[in-house]
């Protein structure tokens, strides 16, 4: 049995998220299909770095594949992706050892999120196009508030994967690129539905709605407020895995077309 790490992307639209799960789509289990085919029912076993929810994308998902095969990695990516529907895609395969875990061995993790000030024909289904003003400077000002340790119990729904809601985030930033908002935010783990309803709770501060003050009550005591500021998963991309070799810090970019975001609103 040998062991090979898999760098993925896809497109969550049309999908209930990474887990697998019974009657319903998921990206795992198109991963899973697709490596029946392949290695022709050989026993087989894929692990994710971690969930994503329904219809978040992702641009660089890691996994890892273990399965009996004398196929080279290159050709193991091609034959994956014959297999695959469009929406998703494997990037890279490469061998690795058997104590490599995707989810044990991962220590921080980034996410992205873009928001759209105006209607958008092209980036529907990659961001969550807002019709308030927005006040760019606030939201920036009070997304420095979630860096740290802190209790996010009440930015997730109970989980009983998860032992604590503790969550270190290591850095927010925030920027406008044309009529984009772009939010990375990266830390050693995210709950369920997490970083959605901080992007919801940094909107509603933008809109004049919430204060620095709310966010600090939020982190310092459990409330159910910021679910009803959950942001959709459409703007919503897992950036990138890290482990403890090979993490690179990027400049935070629109993943679409930014020349249509520069014309007329």
């Amino acid at each position: 049995m040998s062991r090979f790490k898999l760098y993925i992307e896809y497109i969550g639209t049309r999908y209930s998220g990474w887990q697998m799960q019974k009657n319903s789509r998921s990206i795992q289990g198109k991963l899973y299909e697709a490596a029946k085919k392949v290695f022709d029912g050989e026993k087989l076993e894929i692990y994710g770095s971690g969930r994503t929810d329904a219809g978040v994308h992702a641009l660089c998902q890691i996994a890892h594949l273990d399965v009996k095969t004398m196929l080279a990695p290159e050709v193991i990516r091609m034959k994956l992706n014959d297999e695959l529907p469009g929406d998703i895609n494997i990037i890279e395969v490469e061998k690795t050892n058997k104590d490599f875990h995707a989810r044990h061995d991962a220590v921080s993790r980034s996410y992205i999120y873009q928001i759209s000030r105006r209607r958008t024909a092209f980036g529907k289904q990659f961001v969550w196009w807002i019709k308030d003003k927005l006040d760019f400077e606030k939201m920036k000002k009070a997304s420095k508030l979630f860096v740290g340790m802190h209790d996010f119990a009440s930015f997730s729904d109970d989980d009983p994967e998860e032992k604590s809601t503790k969550v270190l985030i290591e850095n927010v930033e925030i920027k406008e690129e044309g009529d984009l908002i772009l939010i990375r935010i990266t830390g050693s783990h995210f709950l369920w539905k997490m970083v959605r309803r901080i992007i919801g709770v940094l909107v509603e501060v933008g809109k004049g709605k919430l204060t620095e003050n709310d966010i600090k009550k939020y982190l310092s005591e459990n409330s159910n407020e910021p679910s009803r500021f959950t942001a959709p998963p459409s703007g919503l991309f897992l950036e990138n895995v890290f482990y403890e070799h090979g993490k690179v810090s990027k400049e935070l970019s629109a993943l679409i077309n930014i020349k249509s975001f520069k014309g007329k609103k």
